[in-house]
């Protein structure tokens, strides 16, 4: 028995989709511990491309089980409309989906409330993806949060639902000057969405204990990345939930003893999207190029993604956060054609030298990135499978990193493809 959590160091893209994907033939049961439908991750299987926002990666393969933890921000229609996707498309997705009852649920008026107050921040907007998640994790941390069991008892989410929104169409009518939302309208739009969901819901909390207790081994997915953590990303050009190590523990009702190993993913280079700093952001043909070659455009809002050298503070920052014993690098062969490649090993910030990763973010606003130069290596490492035959500049380029990171590289993925993948040593593995 090995426990994993598998999780980005960037700000997320980082493609955790397909390393789930690769190694829940190693594991039991996948459990999805944060984050919303604005996460997108996705899955080439036997040349056909799934692209999965809310039910975890382990779904392609039927003899597993499936988990949405507690820690899930869930919309019943995209839930539903997922499903379906999956379902029309000849996977099985019955009782190897399993939903915690206490997973939150974005509702209508979140997703009014998500678009209309970015519009009212101006220039302080953080690229939110107006779906609703910021606000359904608002209202679970002021306490008035609907719940998926909730749906079981439908007179309390009417209750419920009445009074949440008599203080959310005062803000959209009052402060944002547009129109209120029906309560009974979306009444019966959830509770039509209800009967399709509730077969699924469990106690999932004791689910995965029982699966502990019963040896099984268990792997987390996380979503987004850890520089956007709430807690410890670039604050507040975050998400809104803990997409860090913790997230797994406080987003399942797993214990912290239950875990073994953590796997982040790391991209050979770095990317993010929406607003915030960037210190090794490439607004040049350079970053045009990896965007393009990359395929760098978001897999649930198709938008283009920044682009930049790889930065190591950032990464090396990433896995002192969440207790990585482990990574693993993707995209490598998006660089095979690059004839000169850089690694960011330090900022200078206001004329200073500074080695490790700030968190303020006024600061990393300021920062400029001190660049070390490695020669590029003009050869194809793209559908490579053994780590001997990738180019001698790739191997330095891999070892220098892991140098920086002070965590070693072992998982590389040279295509998207699950087979696509160089397997220096099992994550699962004891060690």
């Amino acid at each position: 028995m090995s426990n994993l959590i598998v999780l980005g160091t960037q700000w997320g893209d980082e493609g955790k989709g397909k390393i789930v994907d690769l190694l829940t033939d190693r594991a039991d049961v996948i459990v999805r511990y944060q984050g919303g439908h604005n996460a997108g991750h996705t899955i080439v299987s036997n040349g056909e491309k799934f692209i999965l926002h809310l039910i975890p990666s382990g779904i392609l393969h039927p003899d597993k089980l499936c988990v949405i933890g507690n820690g899930v921000a869930l919309d019943p229609q995209a839930l539903v409309e997922e499903r379906d996707m999956l379902t029309t498309r000849g996977v099985t997705v019955d009782k190897n989906l399993r939903i915690s009852d206490a997973c939150h649920l974005i509702l209508p008026y979140h997703r009014a409330i998500d678009k209309e107050s970015e519009k009212f921040r101006g220039t302080r907007r953080i690229g939110t993806t107006g779906r609703g998640i910021g606000p359904a994790y608002v209202d679970k941390m002021a306490r008035i949060g609907i719940r998926l069991g909730d749906l079981a008892n439908p007179a309390l989410f009417r209750e419920k639902l009445e009074q949440n929104l008599a203080e959310t169409n005062y803000l959209l009518e009052k402060l944002y000057t547009t129109h209120g939302l029906d309560a009974e309208t979306i009444y019966g739009q959830t509770m039509a969405l209800a009967d399709r969901i509730l077969p699924f819901m469990d106690d999932t909390a004791l689910t995965l204990h029982h699966a502990i207790r019963d040896k099984k081994t268990l792997l987390f997915e996380g979503a987004q990345g850890t520089l956007l953590d709430v807690d410890h990303g670039t604050y507040p050009f975050v998400t809104s939930s803990n997409s860090s190590a913790g997230g797994a523990l406080t987003g399942t009702g797993v214990g912290p003893t239950a875990i073994d190993r953590v796997l982040g993913v790391t991209k050979a280079y770095t990317t993010r999207v929406g607003s915030g700093p960037f210190p090794t952001e490439l607004i040049n043909e350079s970053g045009e190029y990896l965007r393009e070659k990359g395929q760098e455009f978001g897999a649930t809002t198709g938008r283009a993604r920044r682009c930049g050298w790889f930065d190591a503070p950032a990464v090396r920052y990433a896995c002192r956060i969440n207790g990585i014993s482990e990574i693993a690098l993707t995209k490598i062969d998006v660089l095979d054609a690059l004839p000169t490649l850089k690694i960011a090993t330090g900022y200078e910030i206001h004329g200073k030298k500074v080695e490790e990763f700030p968190r303020r973010v006024e600061l990393l606003e300021a920062a400029r990135p001190i660049y070390e130069s490695h020669p590029g290596w003009s050869q194809p490492t793209s559908g490579v499978r053994n780590y001997d035959a990738l180019p001698d500049n790739a191997k330095r380029y891999i070892a220098r990193i892991e140098e920086l990171i002070e965590v070693p590289v072992t998982v590389l993925s040279t295509g998207v493809g699950r087979e696509d993948t160089v397997l220096r040593q099992d994550p699962f593995a004891a060690r």
